[in-house]
C-alpha cells in the first residue's frame, strides 16, 4: 500500500495542473503540453516570418524612382526621333554621311576654323545661282570667338587658279554650279574666297532665298536692333528717280517676318547712301543670323524645338559639306563677336573693267592674281582679333 501510494504520488499532477483539471480547463497532459510556450528557438524563428514592417515614405520614394526612371525613358525616345530625324535631314542637305563630323576635333583644337556661308536667289529669280551674300566665320577655339569676314559681291577674280575665267566674285558660285550643282558651286568658290584670302577655308554652307524666308518664320520672326531708318526700292530705275515705293524700316528695335527679313537683308537701293552698300548689307545679314542664332537658346532640350522646326524649314533649301552633327556644333559660333570689313580706301579700291563694269579690287592691284595685299591684311586683323 505503502509503495503504490508513493508511486501514485509520484505521477499525480501538480496542484496548479489537477486544480485546472478539476475546472475541465484541460483534458490530459498531452493537451497540456500543446498550452506551454514554443521553444525559445521555435518562437525566435516565427517572429523573424512576420512581415517587415513599412517605413514611412517608402511608397514616395518608389514614386520618385518611377518618375525618373519614365522621364529617362522619354529623353531616350526622344534623341532616338531626334536621331531619325536628323539623319533624314542630313540625307538631304549634305555632301557628308550621318553619324559623322568634321569640326568636333577642329573646334576644340588650337587653329582657325573658316566656313563659307552663302546666300543665292534660286528658283526663278535672275541670276538664280549667282551669290548674293558671301560670307566667312573664322572661329578661334583658343578664344571662343568669332570674326565675321563680309566678301563684297563686286570683288574682281582674275588670274586664280580656281576660277579661269575672269569676273566678279559673285560669279564664281553659279560657274561651279554648272559644272556641277550645288556641290560643285560651294567647293569652287570656297576655293577661290580661300586663294585670294590666304585662309584655309574646307568647309562652306549656301541657302537660297526661301530657305532664308521659312528659316525666319519658322520660328516666328526675329527681332533686331536696326541703327539707321531707311526706305527702300528694288529697282535701280527707282533708286535714280529717287521712289522709295517698296517699304522701309525704322530705327530701333524692330520685329521682322521672312518677307521683311529678306528685303532687310538684301536692300541696297535705298534712301541713305551709308546703307546702300554691300558693306551695310553685309552687317544688316549679321544682325538677323545673330537674332536666328538667339532662337536656338544656349542648347540641351530647350533647343531641339526650335531646331527641329528650322530643319524643316531649311530642308531642300540648304546645302552644306558639313553634316547635321557638325551644323549642331557650329549653330554656338554664327553670332560673330568682331566683323572685319573689307572697306574701299582701306584694302580695296573701285574701278571697272575691261567692258566698263564697277568692281573692288586690292588697293595694290597690279594685275591678275596679284592679292598679297588683301591676305596681308586679313592676317594682321586676324592676328589682332586673336590677341584681343
Amino acid at each position: 500500500m505503502r509503495r503504490q501510494a508513493e508511486f501514485a504520488g509520484r505521477h499525480d499532477p501538480p496542484p496548479y495542473d489537477r486544480e485546472l483539471i478539476r475546472s475541465g480547463g484541460v483534458s490530459s497532459s498531452r493537451t497540456r503540453q500543446g498550452d506551454r510556450p514554443p521553444p525559445r528557438g521555435q518562437a525566435r524563428r516565427a517572429r523573424d516570418q512576420r512581415p517587415a514592417r513599412r517605413r514611412r515614405g517608402g511608397s514616395a520614394l518608389g514614386a520618385l524612382r518611377a518618375l525618373v526612371v519614365g522621364v529617362l525613358l522619354l529623353a531616350v525616345i526622344a534623341l532616338v526621333l531626334v536621331g531619325i530625324r536628323a539623319a533624314a535631314f542630313n540625307a538631304t542637305v549634305s555632301t557628308a554621311g550621318f553619324p559623322s563630323t568634321a569640326l568636333l576635333g577642329p573646334l576644340n583644337g588650337s587653329q582657325r576654323v573658316n566656313v563659307l556661308m552663302v546666300g543665292y536667289g534660286g528658283g526663278d529669280h535672275d541670276g538664280a545661282y549667282l551669290a548674293d551674300s558671301i560670307q566667312v566665320l573664322s572661329i578661334d577655339p583658343a578664344t571662343d570667338t568669332t570674326t565675321s569676314i563680309p566678301i563684297p559681291r563686286d570683288l574682281w577674280i582674275e588670274g586664280v587658279s580656281g576660277f579661269p575665267q575672269n569676273g566678279k566674285i559673285n560669279q564664281v558660285f553659279s560657274a561651279g554650279h554648272a559644272q556641277g550643282g550645288l556641290e560643285g558651286a560651294g567647293d569652287m568658290l570656297a576655293g577661290v574666297v580661300g586663294e585670294v584670302t590666304g585662309l584655309e577655308i574646307e568647309h562652306w554652307i549656301s541657302i537660297d532665298f526661301q530657305g532664308f524666308q521659312e528659316l525666319v518664320d519658322a520660328v516666328g520672326g526675329v527681332t533686331v536692333e536696326n541703327p539707321t531708318a531707311f526706305s527702300y526700292t528694288t529697282t535701280e530705275t527707282a533708286h535714280q528717280a529717287g521712289r522709295w515705293n517698296s517699304g522701309s524700316f525704322a530705327a530701333g528695335e524692330i520685329h521682322l517676318d521672312g518677307d521683311e527679313a529678306l528685303m532687310y537683308s538684301r536692300a541696297r537701293f535705298t534712301s541713305v547712301v551709308s546703307e546702300s552698300t554691300d558693306f551695310a548689307r553685309s552687317a544688316r545679314q549679321a544682325r538677323v543670323i545673330g537674332a536666328l542664332r538667339s532662337e536656338l537658346g544656349e542648347g540641351g532640350v530647350t533647343s531641339i524645338v526650335p531646331g527641329l522646326r528650322m530643319m524643316d524649314a531649311l530642308e531642300g533649301r540648304m546645302f552644306t559639306n558639313l553634316s547635321a552633327i557638325d551644323l549642331f556644333l557650329l549653330s554656338g559660333d554664327l553670332s560673330a563677336d568682331r566683323r572685319v570689313e573689307l572697306s574701299e580706301d582701306v584694302v580695296l579700291r573701285a574701278t571697272t573693267n575691261t567692258i566698263g563694269q564697277y568692281i573692288l579690287v586690292p588697293t595694290d592691284w597690279t594685275g591678275p592674281g596679284a592679292y598679297d595685299g588683301l591676305r596681308d591684311y586679313l592676317a594682321r586683323e586676324l592676328a589682332r582679333a586673336d590677341a584681343s
